[in-house]
């Protein structure tokens, strides 16, 4: 039997040809090469559903279909790249005119691996696309257990995701989603029923994260999976048919759930949007590491997430969008004293009043900076930092003087009418007068103003898309999220320097399309400090720790523990330092200052260090809360206490070494009671509403 081997450091695929069906028999530790042949069968590794082909079971998932469960190897082809491998199998209908090549990219520093598919259209005749995989396996955590109950053995990790509620991870057995085991194994259908995480619209993460894992309590194997869309895109868990396989798909867009059905002309091809897959021998956290070793080698090399420079944003219970000359100067120079290095001015500066749905030119008020606003970026830069503005740019608002003016072909369509979201319209990047006018902005904000920062925010949506000009509303969706992140990588090649801030409402696009390009990403709108802190607390459960930026807000009548809580919210990551500085005094400000006096001593570790959540993945609302980033022998780690009337906290460390020292790193001056026993750490913190940052160093 031929196999097909592809192999690094970390990972390891091997595919066996079987009657010249392409199977997938073993990813890292996964093995199912001893499978019997009726199994191994159903291991085929794409999934592509051409219109007016037959189905090949009931239901909804997509399994066994056509022409993707009959594809015929051809070829393959292994080769070497900068970071590991590329293996592309090509494969083909019985026609041999649908041509379908699966990419498998292997790291050599991460047991991740990368895929995607492209289509090519040979036949005379026009073929639609409703569905093609980016990524297919049969048998997920099943090596062994292969032939027991997968249903009751797995947990499903959903990263389900609300406006200033990101990353709220929920685990229920497969069992408890519906998904039974051996239902029936007699007749060897595929399940009718599927576990089905979907996104649809421009906000990539609106509801959940285009993150997934699967942990087998038996097996001991975690399946850890990301989806590269900054747009719509779906997976699915479901049986194969065999009674007891289990199957996973990852993909973008698909008619089915998504609107997205695309025709492919003769010599025509598609290629689906990257995913990341990988199965480990470990539970939820190391899969998690793993995935944030792989988000750093598909990131556009950039001096941001190698320096993590402090920003100060003036937005957030700050001047919440009311920018003045006035009102910028006294927080300019606290920004100065407490270390920041980066100085946003956020939302409002190109209209004297409300701006909602009047933004689109992107011409600065002259009511709210009367001497210019270049004067005010000028004093930012007096002051030894780097400015930067607001700006959103895929809208404008439908009392914009230049909307009416535009023709419908700037816009989102559909039934003819332009869509309108909360008073705006939305561009359409396909346009190459809308990409014209955009670079306009961009190079007048940096070219004229002095920017060094754009924080990009985005916060409307489009519906399933558009209908103009594309086969189908989520075709034209597709094809305008690629379109913007063609304009993303032309910026940074005209502005190198430039930082732009990936922002979708604080998180509701951190999906690695985008952050393959951006440096940084918003974590959360979230207004209330103490909740802002359970979602900093996973935060890098779904985008790299260096990368995800979370605000430090100091009330102006708080005490010392909330500008406390506060700082440690943010500060094992991106400080994106706010609130009215100016009035936030003595001791209070010391506290800022020092708390960005620390975070400068070690950030420089942050980009090799490794997240680690001690108390588990917690949730919105909990009493207790840990997060870590692990190094060599030592943790940095962060405990919080929200709201709740448990004043003591012990938390096991043994899985990162043996502790040989602990000491509060942050405040240096507030000393709290704790004690070390073996390899745990008891914590008594007295009052409500605290938290300390800690230095954990092992034998």
């Amino acid at each position: 039997m031929k196999q097909i081997v592809a192999k690094t450091d970390q990972a390891q695929l091997i595919f066996e040809i079987q009657n010249n069906r392409v199977l997938l028999v073993k990813m890292n530790n996964n093995d199912l090469r001893d499978a019997p042949d009726n199994i191994k069968t159903h291991f085929g590794i794409t999934e592509l559903q051409i219109t007016g082909r037959n189905f090949h079971h009931k239901g909804l998932s997509f399994v066994d279909t056509n022409p993707g469960s009959d594809l015929i190897y051809q070829k393959h082809q292994l080769s070497l790249t900068e970071t590991g491998k590329q293996l592309v199998i090509t494969q083909t209908d019985v026609s041999g005119k649908i041509v379908v090549d699966s990419v498998y990219q292997l790291f050599n520093d991460t047991q991740i691996i990368r895929s995607w598919t492209k289509v090519s259209n040979h036949t005379e005749y026009q073929q639609g696309i409703e569905y093609l995989s980016s990524f297919a396996i049969t048998g997920i955590n099943q090596s062994d257990d292969l032939l027991t109950n997968y249903s009751e053995h797995n947990q499903l990790f959903v990263a389900n995701n609300n406006w200033t509620a990101e990353a709220q991870w929920k685990k229920a057995s497969l069992k408890d989603l519906g998904l039974d085991y051996w239902v029936d194994g007699e007749k060897k259908q595929a399940a009718t029923k599927r576990i089905s995480i979907n996104n649809n619209s421009s906000w990539s993460c609106s509801e959940y994260s285009p993150t997934g894992l699967l942990t087998n309590e038996v097996t001991k194997e975690t399946a850890v999976w990301e989806i590269e869309n900054n747009g719509a895109w779906h997976y699915e868990i479901t049986d194969i048919g065999a009674g007891n396989l289990l199957a996973l798909r990852l993909s973008g867009p698909e008619e089915l759930d998504n609107g997205w059905w695309h025709q492919l002309d003769n010599g025509g091809s598609f290629t689906t949007c990257k995913v990341a897959f990988g199965e480990i021998l470990g539970d939820a956290e190391d899969a998690l590491q793993e995935l944030t070793k792989y988000r750093r080698l598909i990131r556009r090399k950039n001096d941001d997430n190698r320096r993590l420079p402090v920003i100060f944003n003036d937005y957030m219970n700050g001047l919440a969008g009311d920018p003045t000359t006035k009102k910028e100067i006294p927080l300019i120079n606290q920004a100065q004293v407490v270390g920041c290095e980066y100085y946003v001015i956020d939302c409002g500066w190109y209209a004297p009043g409300y701006w909602w749905d009047s933004v689109g030119e992107w011409m600065p008020s002259e009511k709210r900076f009367p001497d210019g606003i270049e004067q005010l970026i000028q004093y930012i830069r007096n002051a030894g930092m780097i400015p930067g503005l607001w700006l959103e740019i895929e809208v404008m608002g439908i009392h914009c003087p230049l909307a009416d003016k535009l023709p419908d072909d700037w816009f989102f369509i559909r039934h003819g009418k332009r869509i309108i979201d909360a008073d705006r319209y939305h561009l359409d990047f396909r346009n190459s007068e809308v990409v014209e006018f955009a670079d306009a902005v961009v190079k007048r904000l940096v070219e004229e103003y002095g920017i060094g920062y754009i924080k990009m925010d985005y916060n409307i949506t489009t519906g399933l898309g558009t209908d103009l000009k594309s086969d189908s509303v989520g075709d034209g969706l597709l094809e305008h999220n690629r379109a913007y992140i063609e304009w993303i990588k032309t910026l940074f090649k005209k502005y190198p320097k430039l930082v732009i801030e990936n922002c979708g409402s604080g998180g509701m696009r951190h999906d690695y399309a985008m952050l393959a390009q951006h440096s940084i990403q918003s974590l959360t709108d979230q207004t209330d400090y103490v909740r802002n802190g359970n979602v900093a607390a996973v935060g890098a459960s779904v985008v790299a720790p260096e990368q995800c930026a979370v605000w430090s807000y100091p009330l102006t009548d708080g005490d010392d523990e909330e500008v406390v809580f506060n700082m440690v919210n943010a500060m094992l990551l991106r400080i994106h330092q706010s609130g009215l500085l100016d009035h936030v005094k003595g001791s209070r400000l010391r506290l800022v200052e020092q708390g960005i006096e620390t975070y400068k001593t070690y950030r420089q570790k942050i980009p090799q260090m490794l997240p680690a959540w001690p108390d588990g993945l917690t949730q919105l609302d909990d009493e207790w809360f840990s997060f870590a980033l692990k190094g060599q022998r030592e943790l940095y780690l962060a405990v919080w206490r929200g709201h709740g009337q448990r004043s003591h906290h012990q938390i096991n460390l043994g899985k990162y070494g043996n502790i040989a020292a602990v000491k509060v790193l942050y405040p240096a001056a507030k000393s709290v009671d704790y004690q070390v026993y073996g390899n745990q750490l008891s914590i008594d913190l007295p009052t409500e509403k605290m938290a300390r940052l800690f230095h954990v160093s092992f034998k």
